[in-house]
C-alpha cells in the first residue's frame, strides 16, 4: 500500500527559547530536512506534505530542494492545535492515497526500514505506530504522593511515524470533530472509534526534539551512522 506522509512541524518551539528547532543545523542538513531525506528514501511513501508556521514554509522549501526531496507534494500552514495542523496536512494529501503516516517534524533520526514497518503493520490492523518498551519504572502521581506503579511490560513510548488506514483515520477525525474532542495524539483519534493500533517496534534513536540538548545528542546518534 502507498502512504503519504503528513509531517507536523508548525509548534511554537517555546521550549528552544523560540528558535525554530526544525530550522536548526543538523549534520550536513537542517533538522526538517533530515526528516525529509527519511521519508525520501521509502519506497512505499509516494508523497510528502509539510505543516508548518506560514513564517518559515519559504525556508522549508529551499531546504528540500537543496536536500534532494522531490517527493514534496504542498506545504501548508499549521492550526491552533496539533490536531488542527494534522487535518489541514490531511486535506492537501492525493485522493487516491490508501495510507496516512502522520510524523513529526522534529523527529529526523526514524529510520526509513522502520517507517516501512510501520506502514505494513497499518496495511494489516488498519492502524500501527512505532514506539519502544519504556526502561524505567513509572509511577502515577496524585496530589505529590504516589498512587500507582503500572507494570513496567505493558508500557511503551509512543513514537511517530503514526500510520492509518485513509478511511478509519478520516471516521476519527469526523468524531473528534463531532464531540467537540482535541487529541494530542493520532492514535487517540483511532481509539477513541474503537479501532486497534499496532505497536511497531522502533528504536531509541528515534528522538523528539525538544530543548537545546536533544540538538547535541542528536548530532551524536547522526554521526554514528
Amino acid at each position: 500500500m502507498k502512504a503519504s506522509a503528513v509531517i507536523v512541524c508548525a509548534g511554537n518551539s517555546t521550549r528552544m527559547g523560540g528558535v525554530n528547532k526544525i530550522l536548526l543545523p543538523l549534520g550536513e542538513r537542517k533538522v526538517i530536512g533530515v526528516t525529509m531525506q527519511a521519508f525520501q528514501a521509502c519506497e512505499s511513501i509516494c508523497e510528502i506534505v509539510i505543516v508548518a508556521r506560514e513564517a518559515d514554509i519559504p525556508a522549508i522549501q529551499e531546504e528540500a530542494q537543496l536536500a534532494g526531496i522531490t517527493k514534496l507534494a504542498a506545504c501548508t500552514t499549521g492550526g491552533a492545535t496539533r490536531q488542527e495542523s494534522v487535518i489541514n496536512g490531511i486535506k492537501k494529501i492525493s485522493k487516491d492515497i490508501e495510507l496516512v503516516a502522520v510524523h513529526d517534524g522534529a523527529r529526523p533520526l526514524v529510520r526509513p526500514e522502520h517507517v516501512e514497518k510501520v506502514i505494513k503493520d497499518a496495511s494489516v490492523f488498519g492502524g500501527a505506530t512505532l514506539g519502544v518498551p519504556v526502561k524505567d519504572t513509572i509511577k502515577t502521581v496524585d496530589g505529590g504522593l504516589i498512587a500507582d506503579t503500572p507494570p513496567r511490560s505493558s508500557l511503551y513510548i509512543t513514537q511517530t511515524p503514526q500510520v492509518f488506514k485513509r478511511g478509519l483515520y478520516f471516521e476519527g477525525i469526523d468524531f473528534a470533530l463531532e464531540h467537540g474532542l482535541d487529541f494530542t495524539d493520532d492514535c487517540q483519534l483511532v481509539e477513541a472509534i474503537g479501532g486497534k493500533v499496532a505497536m511497531t517496534l522502533g528504536d531509541y534513536t528515534n528522538i523528539k526534539i525538544t530543548t537545546p540538548e536533544d540538538i547535541a545528542i542528536a548530532e551524536v546518534l547522526l554521526k554514528k551512522r
